[in-house]
């Protein structure tokens, strides 16, 4: 079934559809049906083919005159399940819901691991940590010197580091999140608990370019 949401489906949303992910996410039937208006918009934004591309997503989440970085980079390919270079409405409820205020913690620690495990070994590691870092103060427009990148990541493997072997599994990142809690401040968005009263603030960027 994984072309559901393929050309024949991209115009319109079936009840017994929104009924099946509201299942299996946070969200209630009618948030599915609002957050389908949301993903054909932000879906025809760039190219008008019903699916996110990536410089789609780059682009609601960035703005237009915003270098892709990353940070963004790492998200759209945790939305994008199935690998195959788009976001599917279905990958974009899924991975919406791990963002709702009702997920599960241990959620939302796993895909931030995910998040840093740059190169999908199961381990997060040095230079990981600092590729994420470096993209995540881009991001924020902050400017930091290599000491004190340096001396982050290094705090961050004193504490995380319990087995001191270079390396931090995904058993070391859960216990050095609960203490320390702010690591999952980006990862509950409030307006999620009722999509349908309210569009989610990043798709204010999803205009037609210039050069469009």
């Amino acid at each position: 079934m994984g072309g559901k949401f393929s050309k024949k489906r991209r115009n319109n949303l079936k009840y017994n559809d929104s009924a099946r992910l509201a299942a299996m996410t946070m969200f209630s039937v009618n948030e599915v049906e609002a957050l389908y208006v949301l993903y054909k918009r932000l879906g025809s934004c760039i190219v008008d083919d019903g699916l996110i591309h990536k410089e789609e997503f780059q682009h609601a989440l960035l703005g237009k005159n915003r270098k892709p970085n990353l940070f963004v980079d790492r998200v759209f390919n945790l939305f994008d399940l199935k690998r195959n270079g788009v976001i599917e409405f279905e990958e974009f409820v899924q991975s919406l819901s791990v963002f709702h205020p009702n997920t599960p913690k241990s959620d939302k620690i796993s895909f931030v691991f995910k998040l840093y495990d740059l190169r999908h070994t199961g381990y997060i590691e040095r230079e990981e940590v600092k590729e994420m870092l470096l993209a995540i103060l881009k991001e924020s427009d902050l400017i930091l010197s290599e000491d004190v990148v340096e001396a982050i990541i290094e705090k961050t493997f004193t504490e995380a580091d319990s087995k001191h072997d270079g390396r931090i599994d995904q058993d070391e990142w859960k216990m050095f999140v609960e203490k320390n809690p702010s690591l999952l401040k980006f990862m509950t968005l409030p307006y999620l608990k009722d999509v349908s009263a309210a569009f989610p603030s990043f798709l204010v960027h999803t205009e037609v370019p210039d050069s469009a």
